[in-house]
């Protein structure tokens, strides 16, 4: 580097450097506005928040598979109303299976029928059989008259709880552009979230 003198008139108060001697600040690599920056911490934000709620719901479901094989816990949805207004249609339940010999009079229960879909209602009247089965009487809390004939069950499921309005949802999650849609989305916001990023660094002219 070559540095120039400069001469000045004696009594002169000019003390400015030369050109090439002047300090200049530091650089930033890339885009130096700061405000640039604030979309992309939005984003992450959103993603990282995302990311979140699909591993939350990823837990529920694992809890879920958990609680069906170890207490015998499953869902039914409910296609028609002749539980109404107990459980109206479009109802999710909560089930879990017991003896036939716990139920008791006023219980909703689901019992299965061969050849038929499953069938929830009321249990109206018990009677224990010889052959260590229970015949169940059941009445749907919509319909007038009782189911045509009873159940006669080793084991049933008990209702302990409902959903209005799930039943819906999840037959529109079962759908395969939904779950695409879905499988899609979280691989995307996987990679995204691992994806190496390059801090900017201070580059000094």
């Amino acid at each position: 580097m070559t540095i120039q003198r400069s001469f000045k008139p004696e009594g002169s108060s000019d003390t400015r450097l030369p050109d090439n001697l002047k300090v200049r600040p530091p650089r930033v690599a890339g885009n130096a506005d700061p405000q640039v920056h604030y979309p992309r911490r939005t984003l992450r934000a959103i993603g990282e928040g995302a990311m979140w709620i699909a591993a939350l719901g990823g837990f529920i479901c694992i809890g879920l598979v958990i609680a069906a094989y170890v207490f015998n816990i499953s869902l039914i949805m409910f296609k028609t109303g002749s539980m109404s207004p107990t459980i109206p249609a479009g109802s999710v339940a909560l089930v879990r299976e017991i003896p036939a010999s716990e139920v008791q009079v006023g219980d909703i229960i689901t019992v299965d029928r061969p050849g038929n879909l499953p069938v929830t209602h009321r249990v109206t009247e018990i009677e224990a059989m010889n052959n260590g089965q229970w015949r169940l009487s059941m009445k749907g809390d919509a319909n007038e008259q009782p189911d045509p004939v009873p159940y006669e069950v080793v084991t049933v499921r008990q209702t302990l709880g409902h959903v209005p309005g799930l039943a819906p949802v999840i037959v529109w999650m079962g759908s395969p552009w939904v779950m695409g849609g879905l499988t899609l989305g979280a691989a995307t916001l996987v990679t995204w979230a691992f994806w190496p990023r390059h801090k900017g660094r201070r580059v000094a002219e």
